[in-house]
């Protein structure tokens, strides 16, 4: 029969082991619930390329070089890829959903990215990435 003590202390290494597990559930709920919200400022950009077909078309070749293989080619985020990544593409073509969101959120969120999403703040100028909020917007447009 074990004394108190060593009863005591075999348990520790699975309080730890608890702890531990405790600790990364809730890390993973604080992350899950974090959004992936623009500042106040970036919410209030306003789109300086108007949707004209030459920039949605322009928007369209450059979805199609940098975001088409994940977010899919018709836009509802269920490419090949998709299930491969640890967050799902967003499907712009819900358009309940990108109603409430303004063109400023769009870009930073292009500009920004966010895990595994890149950033496109180097690779894409200012008008380039406009451009591809032009064309992400007929997405939702032509699911109504």
């Amino acid at each position: 029969m074990l004394s108190p003590s060593r009863k005591r202390n075999s348990r520790t290494p699975y309080l730890i082991a608890l702890l531990l597990i405790a600790a990364l559930g809730i890390a993973v709920i604080v992350y899950s619930f974090s959004g992936w919200t623009a500042s106040a400022k970036a919410r209030k950009l306003r789109n300086p390329v108007a949707p004209t077909p030459a920039s949605v078309a322009a928007g369209r070749g450059i979805y199609m070089d940098h975001c088409a293989r994940c977010h899919a080619i018709n836009g509802d985020g269920k490419s090949d890829k998709a299930d491969e990544l640890s967050v799902a593409p967003a499907d712009f073509t819900d358009a309940h959903k990108w109603v409430g969101v303004t063109d400023g959120e769009l870009y930073w969120q292009v500009t920004k990215g966010k895990d595994p999403m890149p950033s496109y703040e180097d690779s894409l100028s200012e008008t380039q990435r406009w451009q591809v909020v032009d064309y992400i917007r007929e997405f939702a447009a032509t699911s109504r």
